[in-house]
């Protein structure tokens, strides 16, 4: 069993959601992505998903894509990531994934990657720009690693994808509440709460939702019908706001406690 996999289990043994925290590595700095993923294990974050900063970030928006470009300026590399991840396994136990699209991956090499994700103590890996019929090999590398790889299904996805996806995931699903990029919105999909029955009717593995869901309201909103949910582009905007203070840590691990009092 996977450490997403027994986080899941453990959640529902206890009648909860999962709350998943993305932050972008790098941003502003390593030394600050440390700081935040100590913070999150210590207030109660059940995973967090880091964001490997990437040059053509197609899925993001605006506020990621920033704090992306700004990582890269700093030099921000996969194997730094992973080196980091290596870094706080030594006394942080909840799951950490890596959210990043294909190419670092390749320039790395698919084994290398897996290998060293598997030796580092990463526990999942999301990658919106690989879908699983072509990234067969990487997922059957994965799996012998324990290493999830999480699939995306979206309101776009037909319900054949629905089944095709829902009968292979690992981990845990991500399902994509609207049709865009990320980034928080005012309201979230009407038909939401029905997308998401229609996928629990197959899937084996939890759903979660994620892009758009910002605000305390609305994760409440969420977790009432999802088996977890994924914030980031707010949590990312409250670094922002907080870049060269004393406190930045502190100031966003308090917005986070306010998402997490919902659950």
């Amino acid at each position: 069993m996977t450490r997403i996999e027994h986080k899941f289990r453990e959640l529902k043994k206890s009648g909860r959601k999962a709350f998943i925290a993305f932050i972008t590595a790098g941003y502003p700095d390593l030394r600050i992505t440390e700081g935040l993923i100590r913070e999150f294990d210590a207030i109660g974050v059940d995973i967090v998903e880091l964001g490997v900063p990437f040059t053509d970030p197609m899925a993001d928006g605006p506020v990621i894509q920033e704090a992306s470009q700004a990582a890269l300026k700093n030099k921000t590399h996969l194997i730094d990531i992973l080196n980091l991840v290596k870094k706080v396994r030594r006394d942080v136990r909840l799951p950490i994934c890596l959210m990043t699209y294909y190419n670092p991956i390749f320039c790395l090499g698919e084994a290398r990657f897996v290998a060293k994700a598997g030796e580092c103590g990463v526990d999942g890996v999301i990658i919106p720009d690989l879908p699983p019929e072509e990234g067969a090999g990487l997922i059957r590398r994965a799996r012998k690693t324990g290493l999830d790889v999480i699939s995306f299904l979206s309101p776009t996805s037909s319900p054949e994808r629905i089944k095709h996806i829902a009968n292979r995931a690992h981990g845990f699903i991500y399902y994509v509440s609207l049709t865009g990029v990320t980034g928080a919105r005012k309201d979230l999909s009407r038909d939401l709460k029905e997308s998401i029955k229609g996928v629990k009717r197959y899937a084996r593995a939890p759903v979660c939702v994620g892009f758009g869901v910002s605000t305390p309201a609305q994760v409440k909103q969420v977790r009432a019908f999802a088996d977890g949910v994924i914030v980031g582009s707010a949590i990312v905007k409250k670094i922002k706001e907080n870049i060269g203070k004393p406190n930045l840590i502190k100031k966003v691990s308090s917005f986070v406690q306010g998402l997490r009092k919902v659950f």
